[in-house]
């Protein structure tokens, strides 16, 4: 059964995660997990390739902003939230916040 490295909270670096929340796609996914979590990798999928899926999850993984869990055949992921707060207090929570007023203020096509 496969089982996942995750970096440990004071490993966590402020370069690693800005790159891995820089992406759209990984920061879909973290925005997703704030609403619900866990949460398999389908359902976060966005009609993307498996390899593709792989290769964004493992940089959130790397960063210490996603931990995946193998339940049986499934795939779980969740925020390490308590551990990204202790690390870098605010950091996340500011980066959802900057990205949401960013969302609302993109003007919608007519």
């Amino acid at each position: 059964m496969k089982q996942y490295d995750h970096p440990a909270p004071e490993e966590f670096q402020l370069a690693g995660i800005l790159h891995a929340l820089a992406d759209p796609f990984r920061l879909s996914v973290v925005q997703n997990l704030m609403q619900k979590q866990p949460q398999a990798c389908a359902p976060l999928q966005d009609g993307r390739p498996k390899s593709s899926i792989s290769h964004h999850f493992a940089v959130l993984r790397k960063s210490g902003v996603l931990r995946t869990e193998v339940v049986g055949v499934t795939h779980m992921n969740s925020l390490r939230l308590q551990d990204m707060e202790a690390r870098f207090p605010g950091l996340l929570a500011a980066i959802l916040a900057a990205a949401e007023q960013e969302e609302m203020s993109v003007p919608q096509p007519a």
